[in-house]
């Protein structure tokens, strides 16, 4: 498995754990809450997001998911 697919990989594993844990999330949400997170503002933020920032991002908001449940600045974003 090359290291591009790896990520990936682990990504799809993130974006799977965010569901579970932010079942209130849209997956149009969700993957507008990872482009926020990795700062990207813009309106292509989700088009341009690489497969490490989405990794970086959602690491973030499961951090962020698992230390307050229902609560914290990742919930803003697609509410």
């Amino acid at each position: 498995m090359t290291s591009q697919e790896r990520t990936r990989a682990e990504l799809l594993a993130a974006l799977t754990e965010l569901g579970r844990l932010r079942p209130e999330w849209r997956l149009g949400q969700t993957l507008a809450n990872l482009a926020m997170t990795a700062e990207r503002l813009d309106v292509v933020g989700v088009w341009d997001l690489e497969d490490e920032e989405g990794l970086s991002a959602a690491q973030t908001l499961l951090a962020q998911s698992i230390q307050v449940p229902g609560a914290g600045s990742a919930e803003t974003y697609g509410e």
